[in-house]
């Protein structure tokens, strides 16, 4: 059965745009705002650790309600566009601010610099341009091969923008004469480009008529804040993507601080882009291709699950090859890992909009934006249990600041963070990917439906 088609090639190509400027913000801030805070600024990475853990705490609660006020606007551009729009402005702003610490400031007001700015760039700014940006999927077309196409489009320009960020920044900030200044500079350059790339990606893709967006619903959608989270929580896919998305988060902060362990262990920090072109090269390659995997493996369900199981056998690889000291085996199954849970990050859209779908089998409602809550929640959720977890274990591992020598626990710190943390995560979200066959439970359900009729 042929579905009905929305979009053209450039309407994807520009909504996959959206995640350039997206990662100019989200990747140079978890890959760079560590260091830059610890070896720049010189603070405790313990006492940044607890700041971001705190501000998640702001983050729960925003998520949901940007998802919710996403699906009750009407406006000219639509439901999603003018919150993608210019939320952004704000992520531009905050993201500067966090890489603009005044040195004249005494410690304490350093740290509530930083935790103002922190907030303000994730729990507002960056949760409402990223939920809106994640609906887009669900508002522009209703065509699930459209959705996997958007996704991997999508996905395309985030690994090639965390890419060149990796690859770039460390030496970007050294010829800019590797201080604070060198910092605000670049996140200055980051910001604009984000801008203008978002306003781009906003006006290259249009949602559906209300009438469109309509078919299937029986009635205007209309429920509470309460209600909505009510609904996302009786969902246990809902709940299995946004546990996939915290261990991923968590698992992407444990190789930013690959550049630690560049320093410290392989002492070369340059090999910190090496290992970013292992990661996101294959993912870009796998991107290329998953809308073709999906028809060869019959489905989302098979080709997660797979491609995680070789995932994961990629990271014990790294693990072997990181104790025996050789960098290029290292590398090699660094790549083999990245291509494995590639085809998650292309299709991920579409399995969201059919846990949404679910919802709509088994509750009768239609809640598509707060539904991508899930790809916003986790992102920061995780990638502040990340980062703060990093900070943590520096801290506790007995980690000096600015000094080019660490202590022996300090340097078996790295070890696990870098090795075996990034391993187990991989193995849980085997497990979860195991239990998510969404795709099956609407099938079921569907059937069901028609049979009572």
């Amino acid at each position: 059965m042929g579905e009905k088609r929305y979009l053209k090639w450039y309407n994807k190509l520009g909504y996959g745009s959206g995640d350039l400027a997206g990662n100019m913000v989200y990747a140079f801030l978890s890959s760079f705002v560590m260091l830059y805070l610890t070896n720049t600024v010189g603070l405790n990475p313990g006492i940044i650790g607890t700041l971001i853990m705190v501000s998640k705490l702001f983050d729960g609660v925003s998520d949901i309600f940007f998802g919710t006020m996403i699906d009750k606007t009407k406006s000219k551009l639509g439901k999603a566009r003018p919150w993608m729009l210019y939320a952004y402005i704000g992520c531009a702003v905050t993201l500067v601010a966090n890489f603009a610490i005044p040195a004249s400031l005494g410690r304490t007001a350093q740290y509530a610099w930083f935790f103002i700015a922190y907030t303000m760039l994730n729990a507002v700014f960056f949760t409402a341009n990223n939920i809106a940006y994640a609906s887009l999927v669900t508002f522009c077309t209703r065509n699930s091969k459209e959705r996997v196409e958007m996704g991997s489009f999508r996905f395309i320009f985030a690994f090639s923008t965390s890419l060149i960020i990796q690859s770039v920044t460390v030496q970007f900030v050294r010829a800019l004469g590797n201080g604070a200044s060198a910092w605000k500079t670049v996140a200055i350059i980051y910001a604009v480009i984000g801008l203008i790339v978002n306003t781009i990606s906003v006006f290259s893709i249009k949602e559906l008529p209300e009438e469109e967006l309509a078919k299937d619903k029986d009635q205007e959608e209309k429920y509470s804040l309460i209600e909505a989270a009510k609904l996302l929580v009786s969902n246990k896919y809902y709940l299995m993507i946004c546990g996939t998305y915290v261990c991923q988060q968590i698992y992407t902060a444990m190789l930013n601080m690959g550049i630690y362990y560049m320093i410290y262990i392989l002492k070369n920090e340059d090999l910190y882009s090496v290992f970013s072109w292992a990661i996101n090269i294959p993912v870009i390659i796998a991107m290329c291709i998953t809308p073709m995997l999906v028809e060869r493996m019959k489905g989302l369900y098979r080709m997660n699950l797979a491609g995680y199981i070789l995932g994961t056998a990629g990271r014990v690889g790294v693990i072997i090859a990181g104790y025996m000291g050789s960098v290029p085996l290292m590398i090699a199954f660094t790549a083999v890992a990245a291509l494995g849970m590639a085809p998650w990050q292309g299709d991920m859209g579409a399995v969201v909009a059919s846990c949404s779908e679910y919802t709509w089998l088994t509750k009768g409602k239609h809640i598509d934006g707060t539904m991508y809550s899930c790809t916003s929640f986790g992102t920061k959720i995780g990638g502040g249990i990340g980062v703060a977890l990093c900070g943590w274990l520096l801290d506790i591992s007995g980690f000096v600041k600015t000094s080019a020598v660490q202590p022996t626990s300090c340097i078996n710190m790295l070890h696990v963070m870098y090795l075996w943390i990034p391993m187990l995560l991989s193995l849980c979200i085997t497990f979860i990917m195991s239990r998510m066959n969404v795709e099956g439970a609407n099938k079921k359900l569907r059937a069901q439906m028609e049979s009572a009729e």
